[in-house]
């Protein structure tokens, strides 16, 4: 899908990328590939931007209920704020604008990366990028597709959860058809393929650093040369929340290891090589017509091809 510009007055910030989309469909990859470029920092998944508009937007918001907001997703501690760091940018923002606090986060965290501009990848707020360019306008929203079908092999080699294929092929359409169905009414939103990212890396990124204002530097084609330095800051196990289960060091980082490394096309079409042949039949009886939609073949056996 080309990008989507609504039109309306450009606002004086600078444009925030998001970089949304299904889990497992590439986004850290391009975190890191942006996270590269000599001006622009993307810190680890936050989760908790959206509640902190509704926190700021609440009767009687305070400085405190804010900050509560933020501290009460288990990703918190991974970016080392102490909450004086976290209540002073929040002092300093009279009225508890949703959008300058949710700036304050990022200003703080970009200066001490030595970065004059910031971003944000947290996979789920496709489905929240309304709610989000609301209180920033100047929020542009990158959308990474991966052949579900592929995603889906990720996911059930990840997953502790009871799941099969056809789950992941529900969620994987649903969060699409979202996406899509908010996108008229955003001011900026573009969709990316993994697969391109992959396989035309300079170009893809050339076409998303365009969207987002932000001039080529080659630096991010070297993405993997600090990566396992920027996984450092997750270094850390997560405890159980809420349907989310514990999560020891060791998983939490094996999960994004392939982002330090430089793009391998293995990782293209692997569905055709390790998916059981009823697992791409249960996805694609789910999912089978938002593959063809995107251009992905259906109907070919594994190993067929």
């Amino acid at each position: 899908m080309s990008p989507l510009r609504r039109r309306g007055a450009e606002p004086a910030e600078a444009p925030f990328p998001f970089v949304v989309g299904m889990n497992r469909s590439g986004t850290t990859l391009l975190r890191m590939m942006l996270d590269a470029h000599p001006d622009l920092t993307i810190p680890p998944e936050t989760h908790f931007v959206p509640d902190l508009i509704d926190a700021c937007r609440a009767d009687g918001a305070t400085p405190d209920s804010a900050l509560a907001a933020m501290k009460a997703h288990r990703e918190w501690d991974d970016f080392d704020f102490s909450d004086a760091d976290a209540l002073g940018w929040l002092r300093d923002n009279y009225g508890l604008d949703p959008g300058e606090a949710v700036r304050g986060f990022y200003r703080a965290y970009a200066a001490r990366q030595g970065k004059s501009r910031w971003g944000e990848k947290t996979p789920r707020y496709v489905g929240q990028m309304r709610k989000i360019e609301k209180a920033l306008p100047e929020a542009r929203f990158v959308h990474v597709i991966r052949d579900g079908r592929d995603v889906a092999l990720s996911v059930l080699d990840r997953t502790v959860r009871d799941i099969d294929a056809a789950h992941v092929g529900g969620r994987w359409k649903k969060k699409i058809e979202k996406a899509r169905r908010m996108a008229p009414n955003l001011r900026h939103y573009t969709e990316i393929r993994y697969e391109d990212l992959i396989t035309d890396t300079e170009a893809t990124l050339r076409k998303v650093c365009e969207f987002i204002e932000l001039d080529w530097d080659p630096a991010m084609l070297e993405y993997h040369e600090r990566s396992a330095d920027r996984l450092g800051e997750m270094a850390r196990a997560l405890p159980a929340e809420g349907r989310a289960q514990d999560l020891t060091v060791e998983r939490r980082l094996a999960t994004h290891a392939m982002t330090t490394k430089p793009p391998d096309t293995d990782r293209v079409s692997r569905w055709k090589r390790q998916m059981p042949e009823d697992d791409r039949q249960a996805f694609e009886a789910i999912a089978g017509d938002m593959l063809a939609d995107l251009g992905y073949e259906t109907g070919v056996p594994v190993n067929a091809s």
